[in-house]
């Protein structure tokens, strides 16, 4: 029924658009579809081929901390810097003085886990936001990939709660489920989410067999080639201080579809449950009150062209994926969950209809035409697909 996706991706490949692609189709019940075309170093891309997935990290790490919510744990309304001290410390950056040193100043009110879960704290990245890249350029902070810890001591750049940008937000939750969990983010996710759910090639270290089946990254050149990317992501860190919330993971079409599934299942997957169908729920609501999703503009087109999905349309945030507050020309129906990682690597869950997908390939910089191209067609071929299975006798 969804074979209708299969020329898409073989065109892609065919015509130079990308070397390596995977996208899969499911729905509460199991897996519809899946499709590969191309791959790179002599490995035929497949669902389970290992993709640094990035950012799709961020759902993740997001119904972890949910679970500990559940157990009264963590809060979503109190202050964050209760469970990490840094973040009652954190100051706003107001710009330099004139003898080069920041200005700096308290919040108007504390950094709270509902605010990192939506990207509302204030903490930004420095590829899509001047003022940061800016201040990061003149200060000693080492950058968020030396895994140090004090590269998540940064200050904000807006007030909590007065506005969205895309940041660093999610990389404190993870911080704060290993406070109060006394495990390692990944021991936490193991024995608690991706464990539990079947996910055993969603890592933040490969395993051995994980290692033979990734794939290497590309760089999309000027002319619309494709060519290996230059240390785009940069080489293990000997003793890491901490392991990435916001865009830490590895994995695989496979296993994410098993995150996607259980979300549809409202928390339950093949008989686990591992989050309660009303946090689950809540997760998938607005958020963010009347505060809406903007286009994240790049100041570093190496990694990233300027990124927003259907612009024009109103997007909102959950507990943390983005919201579609209106039904779209795909086929997605309002309050359809969605999100990506820096490589070109996509997902959407749509509860209405009962159907998920994801799309992974290895390519930089992220938003990059071809590949969001990719992404429309397969999701509208999808829909297609579910429309016709509906009217067919």
């Amino acid at each position: 029924m969804y074979r209708n996706i299969d020329p898409l991706l073989r065109e892609a490949v065919e015509q130079g658009h990308l070397q390596a692609v995977t996208a899969l189709i499911c729905d509460s019940n199991g897996v519809l579809h899946t499709s590969s075309a191309g791959g790179n170093d002599g490995r035929p891309m497949q669902s389970d081929s290992v993709c640094a997935i990035y950012s799709m990290t961020k759902a993740v790490t997001a119904a972890a901390a949910m679970q500990l919510v559940e157990q009264g744990q963590l809060a979503l309304d109190e202050p964050a810097g209760d469970v990490c001290p840094y973040l009652n410390e954190v100051r706003v950056f107001e710009g330099f003085a004139a003898d080069g040193s920041p200005r700096l100043r308290p919040p108007s009110r504390p950094v709270t886990l509902r605010h990192l879960l939506t990207h509302t704290s204030g903490f930004v990245y420095p590829m899509w936001n001047a003022a940061f890249q800016d201040f990061m350029a003149h200060s000693e902070i080492p950058p968020l990939a030396s895994l140090q810890k004090a590269a998540l001591e940064v200050p904000l750049m807006f007030d909590p709660g007065t506005r969205w940008d895309y940041g660093i937000g999610i990389d404190w939750v993870g911080q704060m489920i290993e406070a109060v969990s006394g495990l390692t983010l990944g021991d936490y996710f193991r024995t608690h989410l991706t464990g539990p759910l079947g996910m055993h090639d969603t890592a933040f270290a490969p395993t051995q067999s994980m290692q033979q089946r990734m794939l290497p990254m590309l760089h999309r050149q000027a002319d619309q080639t494709l060519a290996a990317a230059v240390d785009p992501v940069p080489a293990p860190v000997p003793e890491p201080e901490f392991e990435m919330g916001g865009g830490g993971l590895l994995s695989t079409a496979q296993d994410y579809a098993r995150f996607l599934r259980m979300i549809l299942n409202q928390g339950a997957l093949e008989g686990t449950r591992v989050l309660s169908a009303d946090t689950v729920a809540t997760m998938c609501r607005n958020q963010m009150g009347e505060l809406r999703v903007g286009c994240l503009k790049t100041v570093d087109p190496q990694l990233s062209c300027d990124a927003e999905f259907f612009p024009g349309s109103p997007k909102s945030w959950g507990l943390s994926m983005q919201i579609n507050e209106q039904a779209e020309a795909t086929g997605r129906a309002a309050g359809t969950l969605m999100w990506a990682g820096l490589s070109n690597c996509y997902f959407w869950i749509d509860r209405h209809h009962d159907l998920a997908g994801v799309m992974l390939t290895q390519v930089l910089p992220f938003a990059d035409p071809l590949c969001l191209g990719l992404l429309e067609a397969i999701e509208s071929a999808a829909y297609h697909a579910l429309n016709s299975s509906h009217t067919t006798p």
